[in-house]
C-alpha cells in the first residue's frame, strides 16, 4: 500500500465521515478515510432470513459487547444505568438506527439564553438549516411538510404511512389537543437515487436489506468514491501523532493484516463518535500533549450525553400492526420547549411505534409475566402479538462533566489499545422528565384505549446517541473545537462527529450530526488558503 502523506485524512466511515468526505470530494484534494469495520453486504443482513430477531441479539446486537465482532472494540459500561450501542463498519451507526431523522429546533442552540442551564451554541438553527436541507436530499429523508413545531422545511419524498397503530395514536393525540405530526425518516417511500423502495421489511433496526434505509454505505459513500476518495476498511486507529510543530503529522493504525502502518496527512479529521472519539484522542499522548491530544481544556471525554428514553407500551382490544413496517410513523413535540410548572426544564419528544416483534412479544410477555408458561400460554401470547402499541419519549440529557468517557486500565481490545471506561448517572432533571414522561405516555396510551401498561424508564440498552465528549465554543478553556470544529490547540484536527454537541436536544441526532459535518466542511473549503491560521 502507497502510503505517502495525503491531504485530508479523516478516521470513521459512518454518518459524519461519509458527508465530510463527500463534501470535500470537489476539492480535488487526496482524501482517504480509515474505517474500522468493513463493507456491509446487504444479502448477509437480518432482515433477509427467517432468524433476523435472534440475530438482533448475536452477531449484529446494537451492543458491540454483545456483538464481538473482530472489528469492534469492547466498552467498560458497568458504571452507568444505559448501556453504549455502536457500530463499525461502513456506515457506522447509520446501519443499525431505525432512521428517525428530526431536525433539532432552534431553541436547542440557545438553552443557555433560554433556560439558564448547560451552554449556547456557537450555530444555530439559520446557519445550519441549508445543510439539513442539502442532508435531507443526500440521505432522501421521507415526511410531511408543514409541520408546526418546527420553522418551514421540505421532504424530499412523502411520508411513511401512519398504519392502524398511526390512526389510534392520532385519534388519540386529537382528543387530548396535543401536537403530532408524521416522522421524518430518512426511508425511501418511493425509488430514490438509485435505491429501492421500503417494502416493510420490518426490521430497520439490523441493518436494511431492501437499501430503503438511507445508511451511508448506500447514500454519500458510492457518490464520494466515485469523487475519488479513498476509503480503507478494516484499519484500526491506534494514536494520532504530532510533529514538533505541534501539528498531527498522521495516525498510527492496524491494516486487515495486523501491520502497523503509519499514515501521513495534512489534515486529520475525527468522525469517531462521542465514544471513539475522546478514546483515540485519549490514547493519543506525547510530550505536548501528555494527557490526551486536544485537551488542554481537561474537557475531552467529559460531558457525556446519551439521551435517557423511557419506552411506554400497551395492549389494544383491536389488531394493529406488530412489526410489519418500519417501527417509527408519528411523533409529537406537546412538551418539548420548558415548562416550569413541570418541575425540570428542556423536554422531550414522543416517538410513536407500531408494536413488538414477535420473539420480542414472547420474551417481554413472559419476563413480565403477562404470558404464563402451561395452561393459557398460547392465548395469553396471541392477546399481545399484534395488539401491542407503544412510544418511546427521548429525553434531552444535559451536559455534566462527572459523566464522561476515560480509559479502561485493564481492557483493551484486539490489539492491546485500551478500551473506553464510560461513568455516568442519571441527574435529578432527568429523572423527573422521565417521570413526567412516563405519566404522558400513560395517558396517551389509555386514551387510545390500551391497557395493561408496559414501562421501562431509562430503556437500559438505550445509549444510541453518544454526545458532548469534545465540545464546541470559541472558548479553548471550556471547549475542545472552536465554531467551525477546529481543534483549539491543534490546528489541523477537525472534529466532526456526535462529540462536539454543546447540548444534545430533546431528538434523535444524526440530522444535526450530519449537518454540522458539511457545514465544516464548507467551513474548511471556504479557509483553504489559511486553514491553519
Amino acid at each position: 500500500m502507497n502510503n505517502d502523506p495525503v491531504d485530508v485524512l479523516i478516521i470513521g466511515a459512518g454518518a459524519s465521515g461519509a458527508a465530510m468526505a463527500w463534501s470535500l470530494a470537489d476539492t480535488r484534494m487526496h482524501i482517504v478515510c480509515l474505517e474500522q469495520g468493513d463493507w456491509m453486504n446487504p444479502q448477509e443482513y437480518p432482515s433477509s432470513g427467517m432468524d433476523w430477531e435472534s440475530r438482533a441479539f448475536t452477531d449484529m446486537s446494537i451492543s458491540p459487547n454483545r456483538r464481538k465482532r473482530e472489528t469492534d472494540y469492547p466498552i467498560n459500561d458497568a458504571a452507568s444505568p444505559i448501556a453504549v450501542a455502536n457500530f463499525n463498519g461502513v456506515g457506522g451507526g447509520t446501519v443499525l438506527y431505525a432512521g428517525h431523522f428530526p431536525r433539532f429546533h432552534p431553541s436547542d442552540f440557545r438553552v443557555r439564553s433560554l433556560d439558564g442551564v448547560g451552554d449556547d451554541w456557537p450555530v444555530d438553527y439559520g446557519m445550519l438549516e441549508p445543510f439539513y436541507a442539502e442532508n435531507d436530499r443526500m440521505m432522501g429523508v421521507s415526511g410531511l411538510s408543514g409541520d408546526p413545531a418546527y420553522p418551514p422545511k421540505q421532504s424530499t419524498m412523502p411520508p411513511l404511512p401512519m398504519g392502524r397503530s398511526g390512526e389510534a395514536f392520532g385519534k388519540a393525540f386529537n382528543k387530548l389537543g396535543w401536537h403530532w405530526w408524521p416522522s421524518d425518516v430518512a426511508i425511501a417511500t418511493r425509488d430514490y437515487d438509485g435505491r429501492a423502495a421500503c417494502i416493510n421489511l420490518g426490521a430497520c433496526g439490523s441493518g436494511c436489506a431492501q437499501g430503503a434505509k438511507a445508511s451511508t454505505d448506500v447514500t454519500y459513500w458510492p457518490h464520494a468514491v466515485r469523487a475519488g476518495v479513498e476509503l480503507r476498511t478494516r484499519c484500526r486507529v491506534r494514536e494520532i501523532t504530532v510533529n514538533d510543530e505541534g501539528m498531527a503529522s498522521g495516525v498510527i493504525y492496524y491494516d486487515e493484516d495486523d501491520n502497523e502502518v503509519f499514515q501521513p496527512a495534512e489534515v486529520v479529521v475525527m468522525a469517531c463518535n462521542g465514544v471513539g472519539t475522546p478514546r483515540l484522542l485519549l490514547n493519543s499522548t506525547s510530550t505536548a500533549f501528555p494527557d490526551g491530544l486536544a485537551n488542554s481544556s481537561g474537557l475531552v471525554g467529559k460531558n457525556l450525553m446519551f439521551h435517557p428514553y423511557a419506552n411506554i407500551q400497551g395492549i389494544c382490544e383491536d389488531e394493529m400492526d406488530g412489526y410489519r413496517g418500519p417501527p417509527l410513523s408519528l411523533w409529537s413535540k406537546e412538551f418539548y420547549e420548558t415548562d416550569e410548572s413541570r418541575g425540570y426544564v428542556r423536554g422531550f419528544t414522543l416517538e410513536l411505534h407500531r408494536g413488538s416483534r414477535p420473539v420480542a412479544s414472547a420474551l417481554g410477555g413472559m419476563l413480565s409475566g403477562r404470558i404464563p408458561w402451561g395452561e393459557g400460554h398460547h392465548d395469553a401470547y396471541r392477546r399481545m402479538f399484534n395488539h401491542v402499541i407503544g412510544m418511546s419519549a427521548i429525553c434531552e440529557d444535559l451536559p455534566e462533566e462527572h459523566n464522561r468517557v476515560t480509559l479502561d486500565p485493564e481492557l483493551t481490545d484486539r490489539h492491546g489499545i485500551p478500551s473506553p471506561k464510560i461513568d455516568y448517572t442519571l441527574s435529578e432533571n432527568s429523572r423527573k422528565m422521565l417521570d413526567f414522561a412516563v405519566e404522558r405516555g400513560t395517558e396517551l396510551l389509555e386514551t387510545a384505549g390500551a391497557y395493561d401498561i408496559m414501562v421501562e424508564s431509562p430503556i437500559a440498552a438505550g445509549g444510541w446517541h453518544l454526545l458532548g465528549t469534545a465540545r464546541m465554543g470559541k472558548d479553548p478553556a471550556t471547549s475542545v473545537v472552536n465554531e467551525w470544529g477546529r481543534s483549539h490547540d491543534v490546528k489541523n484536527l477537525f472534529i466532526i462527529d456526535g462529540s462536539i454537541f454543546v447540548t444534545s436536544a430533546g431528538v434523535n441526532p444524526t440530522q444535526t450530526i450530519q449537518a454540522l459535518a458539511l457545514y465544516v466542511a464548507d467551513q474548511m473549503k471556504k479557509r483553504l488558503a489559511n486553514l491553519f491560521d
